[in-house]
């Protein structure tokens, strides 16, 4: 109510049709003065105004100001009040058919009594004081007064979408980074940030139409430039990639993608809007800096690379979708020192001519894709995922087409691998502190490391350039293995927390030396690829207990379970989990004809 005493000092001095443009009709100021209180306590501007699951919301808001107009006329002595409380309830019917429409005129209601008790001059000064009716100067005054406001108004309007516009585009793109099956995943708010960057856009863009408008009135030359800049910029902002290509493109292979307008109600009727999609290289990309510039040279040809943008007033989306796509041959550049061509990135532009609604000239539209790998063999899509995955891991919102990071902290590298192994494996359990002390020691090479390795760098290089000391393959490869082993064959084991998994021999040998024969752990194999170990506790012909390793390779598990003959004096392990800790629960043993527990 604080709000409402304010505004009485001032109401008192302003003519009547400033009043009624305060207070319509509909919702006059004899129901904003006896519901003062409780239509302060309201959250009105929480409520989006296109947004139908708010309708129920809005009917509420109706129906508790109907029975408070009714409550206080029933406890009215006076009459004549309680008539006019009746008469008001009765009026608040009009919102029956658009409860929405209610909100829309208290939001405008509180945010013009807002704008008028927050200017520096008060109205008060351009008035007497005394009770006498003002003449029709400072009528004029006043009405000029609340023109100025509601233009100031919009600016901060403007400003605020502006900036809520820039947050969500920048949450939007640290989206991008994150994993998704089986390359990045989008965040679970992906619809409502989609549909509030579409009402942002289609607010600003009423906005400065209506802004606009104010200026022809009374035209200032630097004002009309800035706010045609700003409806261009808009204009041409609104075009975003909604379904991703695939990032890993073999030659010949059909794909499918999906482009939405964002202002796709504001196209002006007519020659229906035709989308074209070509592929650049990374250099094009950088060099797109100005809209509306066309790369002229062709470096890859794209087959059914056309389609129409479409509105569905269902779902009030404007999308084109480019199906059965392919990319039918691809001209690479001249690649530096020991860069493969799985390194190399390129990226799909979707360009259009477009006209608005309520613009005298057509714009130029552009939009890129996220950057993606070209391979002609199923050979390459390893190491080409590898490529994909630094970039959408390690990539910085608004960089340069496509710049990465040649060194990441090996916090960020860690997390990265378990985010993508728990995805692409479809597991709940993720890779613990040993896991990933393994894995640090594997990727540095350094067997003894100890203490804290977070912040210590890995590169690009070591992930996927580099072989392993010893071994024929890089780390990435090797993970990639392991992942793939995991996913097809021994999901369940890992989810149960039935297999180790990543851990050194030295480690190893610690944890079994001093338990009893038969005591074995599942682990990933360290020098194979898509191989996993079973280490187990064995006596040794000095009697003396000894650990060995019995390998399976990925091809094996096609035709044989983990339940499996371990040499010629074992049959078969059973095992069972104590603790998060994998110990036998009995051992087999052929030569002695009998079953010994452990």
């Amino acid at each position: 109510m604080a709000q409402w005493k304010q505004v009485q000092m001032q109401v008192q001095f302003l003519s009547t049709k400033t009043l009624n443009e305060l207070y319509p009709q509909t919702f006059p100021m004899d129901v904003r003065c006896y519901l003062a209180n409780w239509i302060e306590e309201q959250s009105w501007e929480d409520i989006v105004m296109d947004s139908p699951e708010q309708e129920a919301r809005a009917v509420g808001l109706l129906e508790q100001i109907t029975s408070l107009l009714q409550d206080l006329a029933q406890r009215n002595p006076n009459v004549v009040e309680k008539l006019r409380l009746q008469q008001f309830s009765r009026n608040m019917s009009v919102f029956r058919s658009q409860p929405l429409q209610l909100v829309k005129t208290v939001q405008d209601i509180l945010r013009k009594e807002r704008v008028l008790l927050s200017q520096t001059v008060s109205p008060v000064s351009h008035f007497s004081p005394s009770p006498a009716q003002p003449s029709e100067s400072n009528r004029d005054v006043d009405v000029l007064v609340l023109k100025v406001l509601e233009i100031q108004s919009c600016r901060q309007k403007i400003h605020q979408l502006q900036e809520e516009l820039n947050w969500e585009r920048q949450n939007f793109e640290s989206l991008q980074g994150e994993w998704h099956d089986p390359l990045h995943l989008w965040g679970g708010n992906e619809p409502f940030v989609r549909s509030f960057v579409n009402r942002s856009c289609e607010q600003l863009f009423g906005v400065n139409l209506k802004l606009k408008q104010e200026v022809l009135i009374e035209p200032i030359a630097e004002l009309q430039e800035k706010l045609g800049l700003l409806l261009q910029t808009l204009v041409q902002s609104s075009l975003t990639v909604d379904k991703q290509p695939p990032q890993v493109i073999k030659t010949q292979s059909k794909f499918s993608t999906t482009v939405r307008y964002l202002l796709g109600e504001k196209v002006a009727p007519g020659k229906p809007v035709l989308l074209k999609a070509q592929i650049v290289t990374e250099a094009q990309a950088r060099n797109l800096g100005q809209l509306g510039t066309i790369p002229s040279e062709n470096v890859g040809e794209l087959i059914n690379n056309t389609a129409i943008l479409e509105h569905n007033a269902s779902t009030k989306s404007t999308c084109a979708t480019f199906r059965n796509m392919s990319i039918k041959k691809i001209k690479r550049a001249d690649r530096k020192g020991s860069e493969s061509v799985t390194e190399e990135k390129f990226a799909l532009l979707f360009s259009t001519e477009i006209n608005i609604t309520g613009c005298d000239t057509p714009f130029r539209i552009q939009m890129i894709s996220l950057p993606v790998v070209v391979i002609v063999h199923g050979s390459q899509d390893n190491n080409a995922l590898a490529t994909i995955i630094w970039d959408c891991a390690f990539s910085e919102p608004d960089r340069v087409p496509f710049v990465v990071p040649e060194r990441v902290p090996w916090k960020q590298m860690c997390m990265t691998l378990d985010s993508k192994f728990t995805s692409e494996v479809q597991t709940q359990r993720h890779l613990d502190r040993f896991n990933q002390h393994f894995l640090a020691q594997k990727i540095f090479d350094k067997p003894d490391i100890s203490g804290d390795y977070s912040n210590m760098l890995v590169s690009w290089a070591q992930f996927n350039k580099e072989v392993l000391p010893g071994r024929p393959f890089t780390f990435w490869q090797w993970f990639d293995g392991v992942m793939e082993l995991t996913k097809k064959h021994l999901k369940s084991y890992w989810s149960d927390g039935l297999i180790f998994g990543f851990i050194g021999k030295q480690h190893l040998h610690l944890i079994l030396q001093d338990r009893p024969n038969g005591t074995f752990l599942l682990r990933f194999s360290d020098s194979e690829i898509g191989g996993i170990t079973i280490a187990y506790v064995a006596p040794s012909e000095r009697k003396s207990k000894t650990s060995i390793d019995e390998k399976w390779y990925f091809q094996e598990f096609d035709c044989r379970f983990l339940t499996y003959n371990l040499g010629k004096d074992h049959v078969c392990f059973h095992w069972k989990v104590n603790s998060g800790s994998v110990q036998n629960d009995r051992i087999t043993d052929k030569t002695r004809g009998n079953e010994r527990l452990t």
